[in-house]
Parts: structure tokens; C-alpha cells; sequence
């Protein structure tokens, strides 16, 4: 049986469909909504999220870059440990953005993938 997974942002197609995403493409998608949503955004998991943008616009410093490369390496491997693995990550807050590096490699496929997220605070 083929999986279908559904890309993100959830958008129509040319055929009027729901756009479908590959697997990799859909993880990707699916660490970057795991990223940038706050605890307490979602309704039904208010635990899920990394809450990254809500600390845009702190005061930088080596402390804060730590424990947030281990807040969202613990959250990686909470909602997403099944299907991915985290090998290398790397956080830096600049003025108002957030960019995110991450080197890992999807299980389903074994592909390793290395990718850069960037976020930005709202002024």
C-alpha cells in the first residue's frame, strides 16, 4: 500500500486536490511545525511545540542557545523520534529570526537530510 502523505502548508493542487508531499519532504514539514508552534497553541496537544519564536527577541547568549538545542532535541525525539534522528543541530537568534540547522536522517527512508528552518518574531 502506497502512503500518501499531505504537504505543509496545506494547500490545493493544480488538479483541485489536496498536494500530496514525499515522505521526506512531509518529515521535513512536519519538523518545522514542531519548530515554530508554541506549547499551548494547539487545542488537542497543548504539550506539543518547541515555542522557539516566543524567545525571538531574548537577549542572546551562549546558556540560552544550549538549552535551546536541548529543548528541541528532547521534542524531536518526543513527537518525532520515530521518524527521524537528530545527529547534528545548531540554533542562532539574530535580532528578530531564528534559524535552525539540523542534520539527520529520516528512518523510513534512511536518507540523511541536512536542512536549515528560520522563523521570525513578530514586531
Amino acid at each position: 500500500m502506497k502512503r500518501t502523505d499531505i504537504a505543509f502548508p496545506y494547500r490545493i493542487d493544480q488538479r483541485g486536490r489536496t498536494a500530496r508531499a514525499g515522505h521526506d519532504a512531509h518529515v521535513r514539514d512536519l519538523l518545522e511545525q514542531l519548530l515554530f508552534t508554541s506549547p499551548g497553541e494547539r487545542v488537542m496537544r497543548p504539550d506539543f511545540g518547541c515555542g522557539l519564536l516566543d524567545v525571538v527577541f531574548a537577549p542572546n547568549s551562549p546558556e540560552l542557545t544550549a538549552t535551546l538545542e536541548l529543548s528541541v532535541h528532547a521534542a524531536v525525539q518526543r513527537w518525532l523520534g520515530e521518524l527521524v534522528e537528530v545527529e547534528a543541530l545548531d540554533i542562532v537568534a539574530d535580532e528578530d529570526t531564528v534559524r535552525v540547522r539540523m542534520q539527520y536522517r529520516v528512518r523510513a527512508t534512511g536518507s540523511r537530510r541536512d536542512e536549515e528552518f528560520e522563523g521570525r518574531g513578530a514586531a
